[in-house]
């Protein structure tokens, strides 16, 4: 249950339960049993709770950590916007996340309409502080597209996040959860796409992904060593 209302989410809406003490062991225990080498925590919007999920998310890095000793997996925390609440991010900040992922969804001109709750210039905020907090982590947003926007509005928000210096983008078309749900207004062709990609390692995304059935968690491990292999190749080669 989430404590938000966006047109393009099927998660049901209402006043959540109190976060499980003992999710953070059992996460930590099948990241362990799967051994996974790339882990991608989300959650919910929490604003019933005062720093928004963080101390949960936190425990949640710190037990995986435990677990996992001799091959500690790349840890991805996709997080809401803390209602704004920066000494909450930093909570998160600290506990050194690899990648930190926020994703601003749609162009401002459609907050109103497809995030009601969010604002776009919170999100941008969000993404500037964990550069200013931790300059080290990797920090990541996503897009949608099919909701009625224009490629100059695509864009323009690209130019914000990397104003924002992040790092990484994924771009992917909306799809309705259900009828009930704000509409696909169009399809967007592969080339289109390629066309956004090319747009955003212009300006400097030092990761893209890009594609109709790209999400938030595409390829999420291949991406982020492409980003680690490149940094590894820039020094050998200085």
């Amino acid at each position: 249950q989430c404590t938000r209302n966006c047109r393009f989410c099927s998660v049901t809406k209402g006043c959540p339960q109190p976060p499980d003490p003992e999710e953070p062991e059992h996460l930590a225990e099948a990241c362990a049993r799967l051994e996974l080498r790339h882990v991608v925590i989300t959650s919910v919007t929490r604003d019933d709770l005062p720093d928004g999920g963080a101390g949960h998310y936190v425990q949640v890095i710190q037990a995986i950590r435990s677990h996992l000793t001799d091959h500690a997996p790349v840890i991805e925390v996709l997080i809401p916007d803390l209602a704004g609440n920066w000494s909450a991010l930093k909570k998160i900040a600290d506990a050194a996340p690899e990648i930190i992922n926020h994703n601003v969804e749609t162009i401002p001109r459609l907050y109103p309409d497809i995030r009601p709750g969010a604002r776009y210039e919170r999100s941008l905020e969000l993404l500037a502080q964990v550069r200013r907090l931790a300059p080290s982590i990797t920090t990541k947003s996503g897009l949608m597209v099919g909701l009625g926007e224009t490629e100059e509005e695509i864009i323009a928000v690209l130019r914000n996040l990397r104003n924002a210096d992040c790092d990484m983008i994924t771009i992917g078309q909306y799809l309705a959860p259900s009828r009930q749900h704000a509409p696909v207004v169009a399809y967007i062709e592969p080339a289109q796409f390629d066309r956004y990609a090319r747009i955003a390692r212009e300006l400097g995304f030092r990761s893209v992904a890009s594609g109709p059935l790209v999400r938030s968690s595409y390829m999420a491990d291949q991406a982020y060593e492409s980003i680690e292999h490149n940094q590894y190749r820039n020094k050998k080669s200085c």
